[in-house]
């Protein structure tokens, strides 16, 4: 993380607030149900929870929204909604930050994702997803190209945020980068496993380490020759000008054309929740390479913003502030192990 100082950071910050970036993919919202477990059922072998309170959060692509809006750029939003009250809160959520939900298209044959969890004594005990994966009309595929087509002109950076429901398709993909082709804009991509999408031209994908290796169709292995093997197999098959393998707490991995491979080390001093870190390592990795970092230096910075994510509870994001501050606890850390 040397390959990153406190000056580069400040001054990568400083470039945010005249970002504009459009995340377009599948949102969610997330709903937490809190409470204590004293018993078991004497219907079923399960724990009652009691209930004593609700928390709502914007999750999937709603959730890297919000982790770049809390970075201070500007944010767009695309996917879709239902007609319902789940949709129009998760609307509510988003203008409270003040995302641009002009692109959202509301669908009346289709809700609004939800996933409920419920969370007794700390313990996450059961998930309900609210969902219908079916993919975008041809219709509703061209009116999304339409609104890119309206706004790339002020556009720095265009995230792609797979999570499977049915918003990411090749025909969506293929015509926004055909769109914007020729532009400088950066283009990210965070997939989904299983979910094999065409990535040719697009500037860097974010996989976790097993979505690089189901892409590949081959036994997960993190050693270093597999490792780097799979990462150079991922530039070729996927077409994209470099790869950002997230390792959990073994760090990241960052692949460039022709033969670079970076190996960066975990900076999280603390991991009680790790739900919505690649959300935060996408958002932070493009707010990073549209303020003009290079790619070492964005995927330092987004490693450095998944230390502190990793520490809070639920989707969270972070701010700039608390980046400077781990960058600066880093160098900190390290100058006093000199001395």
């Amino acid at each position: 993380m040397e390959r990153l100082t406190v000056d580069r950071a400040q001054e990568i910050i400083k470039r945010f607030e005249n970002k504009n970036i459009l995340v377009i993919g599948d949102v969610i919202l997330d709903e937490y149900i809190w409470g204590s477990v004293h018993r078991i059922s004497p219907e079923a072998p399960v724990p009652v929870v009691e209930a004593t309170r609700r928390s709502f959060m914007t999750g999937g692509a709603s959730n890297v929204a919000r982790n770049l809006r809390d970075l201070g750029v500007n944010v767009s939003l695309v996917g879709c909604i239902g007609n319902d009250d789940i949709g129009r809160h998760l609307q509510s959520l988003l203008h409270g930050k003040q995302i641009n939900v002009d692109g959202l298209l509301v669908l009346d044959d289709r809700p609004t994702t939800l996933k409920t969890r419920i969370i007794g004594q700390h313990q996450q005990i059961v998930r309900i997803d609210w969902e219908d994966c079916k993919s975008l009309s041809q219709q509703q595929v061209k009116r999304i190209v339409q609104y890119v087509s309206d706004i790339k002109y002020k556009l720095d950076a265009i995230v792609f945020e797979d999570y499977g429901k049915g918003v990411i398709s090749d025909e969506l993909v293929r015509a926004i980068l055909d769109e914007t082709a020729g532009s400088t804009m950066i283009t990210s991509f965070d997939p989904k496993r299983g979910h094999f999408i065409s990535l040719n031209g697009m500037n860097i994908a974010t996989p976790n380490h097993a979505e690089a290796f189901d892409a590949l169709s081959i036994p997960e292995r993190l050693d270093p020759e597999s490792l780097k093997n799979a990462g150079f197999a991922l530039l070729d098959k996927w077409g994209v000008k470099s790869v950002l393998i997230t390792l959990g707490e073994h760090g990241m991995a960052l692949f460039e054309r022709p033969d670079v491979m970076h190996r960066i080390s975990t900076v999280a001093r603390e991991v009680f929740d790790v739900s919505g870190a690649g959300d935060t390592v996408i958002a932070s990795l493009t707010a990073a390479l549209a303020a003009e970092a290079t790619n070492l230096e964005a995927a330092v910075f987004s490693n450095f913003a998944a230390g502190v994510v990793v520490g809070k509870v639920g989707t969270a994001s972070v701010t700039p502030s608390e980046i400077l501050n781990a960058v600066k606890s880093y160098h900190i850390d390290r100058q006093s192990k000199k001395i």
